[in-house]
């Protein structure tokens, strides 16, 4: 059965590569004429049609990624440690440098902390009319 296959394929192979008996279509003199412009039309349509096909494809490609990107925004909880280092000085009179270690989120905000509340804006003073 191998033999059989590997022959077809020769076979078929040396169809194509033997002039006269394969696809002619590539060779630019032959599908010039002024007489027979079809190729030549043939070519240029089939080549536009591609080309509007692919964008086509392109399109909705690019609109799926997109849509399916935008949909999973909201469930990226994408998190980094970010180590502050500050210095202390011991009962004993060392100063030593100690960590800290902050949870921040991908903007960078620390993760798990409550902002401090609003302070409330001091009333103006009220103007005394003579």
């Amino acid at each position: 059965m191998k033999i059989l296959n590997r022959s077809l394929m020769l076979v078929s192979g040396l169809t194509f590569c033997i002039p006269g008996l394969g696809c002619r279509g590539t060779d630019p003199n032959y599908t010039t004429s002024q007489y027979h412009p079809g190729p030549v039309v043939g070519q240029t349509v089939g080549a536009g049609v591609g080309v509007v096909a692919g964008n086509v494809a392109g399109a909705a490609v690019g609109l799926g990624e997109g849509v399916v990107k935008g949909a999973a925004a909201p469930f990226d909880n994408t998190t980094r440690v970010v180590r502050r280092w500050h210095t202390e000085t011991t009962a004993d009179g060392r100063t030593i440098q100690v960590p800290e270690d902050i949870l921040v989120d991908k903007y960078g905000r620390p993760v798990g902390v409550k902002a401090p509340p609003p302070q409330p804006v001091p009333a103006a003073p009220a103007s005394s009319s003579p």
